[in-house]
């Protein structure tokens, strides 16, 4: 009974673990090896430079630049993309009674939009001469500014871009977990005089930890998946490296420089730095999760 089980398992695993092995496993080890040549791609010889594409990316100020960036798009989203749906999560599963799954389909619209559908429309939206953000700042007599043309500001667009498409899931997510919190105590607390706010802190947050543990780690992942597509579409990195990050100068490196090499070597300097920031956020968020029973 035994064998028949273990050969039954692993014909059921078999297709997921060829899928595994041709997609992921089998690329991870060709970008580390990869990573230790130089070659362009076209090429049919490899040059073998040991650890020098690696040397060479720690101190290239592109990268470092590329890496504060990325920092700064993560930390952004998790404003736009977790604090703020969780928010409105609260308020739509408590504060509001009326045309609640108006709201939810409204707020889950964008999630269903090609995000470079998505990059068109807050171009207009932002455009310094005709867009609509422009007709406020006239409004309060302040000068329009060039979003896709400002450091700082373009990494907000950027940000805005992806954040707008990944924040309908997230509400949901968010909103699926605050309703599984006991109505007894919600009730409880207003009849104790507990604000709105002080019931969101000490109730909802701590019950609801293990939703947001992982709607946070998914939105750093899915949002550098997608950070990709309004750079290549609005800026192509720019202005002057202003809204490039990892992922983007992974993509340059490989096909626009063709130098295939670093982009293996970045590829995995990023793998090992996003698995080790993830891993350490889990470590010490996962320590205040309430798991039910």
């Amino acid at each position: 009974m035994k064998k028949k089980e273990t050969l039954l398992a692993t014909a059921f695993l078999m297709p997921a673990l060829t899928i595994f092995t041709i997609f992921i496993f089998y690329p991870i080890c060709k970008t580390f090896y990869l990573s230790f040549f130089q070659w362009n791609m076209i090429s049919k010889n490899k040059k073998f430079i040991g650890l020098e594409n690696y040397t060479d990316i720690l101190t290239e100020n592109s990268v470092h630049k590329s890496l504060i960036n990325t920092l700064i798009y993560i930390g952004l989203l998790i404003v736009f993309n977790f604090i703020l749906p969780y928010i409105i999560a609260y308020v739509l599963a408590f504060l509001v009674s009326k045309f609640k799954g108006f709201y939810r389909t409204m707020f889950f619209f964008p999630s269903i939009i090609s995000l470079v559908v998505a990059s068109l429309i807050f171009i207009w939206v932002f455009n310094p001469m005709i867009g609509p953000i422009s007709k406020i700042y006239e409004l309060l007599n302040l000068k329009p500014q060039f979003w896709l043309k400002t450091n700082g500001l373009v990494m907000v667009l950027i940000t805005l871009i992806t954040a707008w498409k990944i924040f309908g899931y997230n509400l949901i997510l968010l909103l699926a977990g605050i309703l599984e919190v006991p109505t007894e105590l919600i009730e409880s607390a207003k009849l104790d005089k507990v604000s709105n706010l002080q019931i969101f802190l000490y109730i909802v947050i701590p019950m609801t930890s293990s939703t947001a543990l992982y709607v946070i780690v998914m939105t750093i992942v899915y949002g550098l998946q997608q950070v990709f597509v309004p750079i290549n579409v609005l800026t192509q990195g720019g202005p002057n490296n202003g809204s490039t990050n990892l992922i983007y100068s992974i993509y340059q490196y490989a096909f626009t420089f063709f130098q295939t090499g670093r982009a293996s070597a970045l590829s995995v300097i990023t793998m090992l730095f996003f698995f080790i920031l993830i891993s350490i956020k889990i470590k010490v968020l996962e320590k205040g999760v309430y798991y039910e029973n």
